[in-house]
C-alpha cells in the first residue's frame, strides 16, 4: 500500500466563512469545515489541487500574521489578480499577498 505524506499550514484566521472568498481569488476551494458545537470555533479545510491549508478561529492553533510559500505554475496569473509585482530571484519568480488576517502567501514559480 502506497502512503502519501504531506504537511498542513494551519493559519489563524478571525472568521473563516469570511476569509474563504480571497482564498478562492488565490485558486482554493472549500472542503470541510468543522465546528465543535454551536457558538465554537470554526476549523476549514480548503485546498488547491493536492495543496491543502486549513484556516483556524481556534485562539491556540496559531498567531495571526502566519507565512507560507506556494509553488505555482503562473505566478504572472496570481500577480495579475492581486496587483502585486513579480520579483526574478535566484530561485525563481515570486510574489507576496496578504490576506485579510495578516497572513502572508509568498507565490512562487520554479526557475
Amino acid at each position: 500500500m502506497a502512503t502519501t505524506e504531506s504537511i498542513v499550514p494551519i493559519l489563524r484566521v478571525a472568521d473563516a466563512a469570511a476569509a474563504l472568498p480571497w482564498w478562492e481569488r488565490l485558486g482554493f476551494a472549500h472542503v470541510h469545515s468543522h465546528r465543535f458545537a454551536d457558538g465554537m470555533p470554526v476549523f476549514m479545510t480548503i485546498r488547491r489541487g493536492d495543496l491543502h491549508v486549513f484556516l483556524s478561529e481556534h485562539l491556540g492553533d496559531a498567531v495571526p500574521g502566519g507565512l507560507v510559500y506556494l509553488w505555482v505554475t503562473d505566478v504572472d496569473a496570481v500577480a495579475r489578480e492581486f496587483g502585486t509585482q513579480v520579483e526574478d530571484n535566484p530561485w525563481g519568480r515570486d510574489t507576496e499577498v496578504v490576506d485579510p488576517d495578516g497572513n502572508r502567501v509568498r507565490v512562487g514559480q520554479r526557475a
